[in-house]
């Protein structure tokens, strides 16, 4: 039985993966502006979502040869290593565009949002599992008018490890007092599948196109737990509810 429902932030709820490519790309750009375009590393970002900032960061530092141009920017940014350059230059123009709470309103996905509300007004108990900041959380909760909507909020800073790791999924089922296997999570990334189905939950990917592409060929999920498009997420969330609360 569906007991609660777990909601990731990132690329679920807002588009934020979208606003962290531009970021990436815009950083990069930087550090490279004589070869390298915009929407080159915003597609080549679409490889590393999910993953780690270090691991983002590193994987395109090497896909670009970055890494030159970045260790001549190291005392400039007090890294230690090259990757921290492109990661901290990256940090402070997501910053900039996570700022302007019109931005975030903007990018909130609206098939996502109102399954949300639609959940909440059954009166489901609603958890919220990001690997986001505390406050960029607040930032986007409050563009988003959902400061009351989750019984419990899991950040980054409440976990040692990140997803795919299942902590943060253990940790909300703990404080939301179900079973790990009597909750729905709702992802957008491969890694955040992994970490939910580790915990034991069931796992519903609703596909961005930033991740679709992974996520069907991860092979981590059924067709019937993969939602490519808006117009099917309702049918494949009642099929859910059906198959488990009989």
């Amino acid at each position: 039985m569906i007991r609660a429902v777990a909601f990731d932030l990132d690329g679920t709820l807002i588009q934020t993966e979208r606003l962290k490519a531009q970021s990436y790309a815009q950083a990069a750009v930087q550090l490279k502006p004589a070869s390298l375009s915009e929407q080159v590393v915003i597609d080549a970002f679409k490889d590393f979502v999910g993953g780690s900032r270090e691991e983002v960061t590193k994987g395109l530092l090497a896909r670009f040869d970055l890494e030159e141009a970045a260790r001549r920017r190291m005392d400039e940014f007090s890294a230690s290593a090259p990757w921290q350059v492109l990661a901290r230059l990256r940090l402070q123009i997501y910053q900039e565009i996570i700022s302007n709470e019109k931005t975030l309103q903007d990018a909130a996905w609206p098939h996502n949002m109102a399954l949300l509300h639609q959940i909440q007004a059954a009166n489901c108990t609603l958890g919220l599992a990001t690997m986001s900041h505390c406050d960029q959380v607040e930032r986007a909760l409050h563009a988003l008018q959902l400061e009351d909507v989750f019984s419990f909020i899991a950040t980054r800073e409440d976990v040692e490890n990140p997803k795919p790791d299942p902590e943060i999924y253990l940790l909300l089922a703990k404080e939301l007092g179900v079973s790990p296997h009597e909750l729905l999570v709702i992802e957008d990334s491969v890694s955040g599948v992994r970490a939910g189905l580790a915990a034991g939950a069931t796992v519903l990917a609703v596909a961005t196109p930033l991740t679709q592409k992974q996520l069907h060929q991860s092979g981590l999920l059924d067709e019937e737990f993969i939602v490519d498009g808006p117009e099917s997420l309702q049918e494949k969330m009642a099929n859910l509810f059906r198959k488990f609360n009989e």
